[in-house]
């Protein structure tokens, strides 16, 4: 079974082959170009697109094997999820990519940390991008900001979720 985290570059790989596929018709079937020229084009285009794709896809499996790693480190820690919440939409940085600010609310009786594993996802569900963000020294019966940001720059709707959150 396929899980949501891939099927968002599957579905980019599969239309990057459908735009090579109609460019290399197209280009057939212009008059300005031999269609050898344009052959080369949708093949460099292709290239490009592909390229491109791939590079999404391995930033995405990145940062997934990231937060794996983050959270393998803390396997004494409690479960924190409804512990944690995301203020607001996530909005766009300088850079383009996706921030969302993270509260934690400790409810024990001596101050604790957090890891949570925040979800950049399209507003089809699927996973664009995840991100891990500690909160530190969260005061007994407080709560604490910090903002996730996702690793690279995310474009179109963005919706985030709080994908694992631990408290230690």
């Amino acid at each position: 079974m396929q899980s949501n985290g891939a099927r968002g570059p599957v579905r980019l790989i599969l239309a990057v082959a459908v735009v090579v596929s109609l460019a290399a018709s197209l280009a057939a079937c212009s008059d300005d170009s031999s269609p050898s020229d344009a052959a080369s084009k949708a093949a460099s285009a292709a290239s490009r697109a592909a390229s491109a794709a791939t590079r999404a896809g391995d930033s995405l499996a990145s940062a997934t094997a990231e937060a794996g790693r983050r959270f393998d480190e803390f396997k004494s820690g409690a479960d924190a999820k409804d512990e944690v919440k995301l203020d607001g939409s996530p909005s766009a940085d300088s850079d383009g990519r996706a921030t969302v600010k993270v509260t934690a609310s400790n409810p024990t009786s001596s101050a604790r940390s957090y890891v949570v594993q925040v979800d950049f996802r399209d507003t089809s569900g699927n996973l664009l991008d995840t991100t891990v963000v500690t909160v530190d020294d969260v005061a007994a019966d407080g709560s604490k900001d910090a903002t996730a940001r996702s690793n690279r720059a995310l474009t179109g709707d963005v919706d985030t979720t709080v994908a694992r959150a631990v408290r230690h």
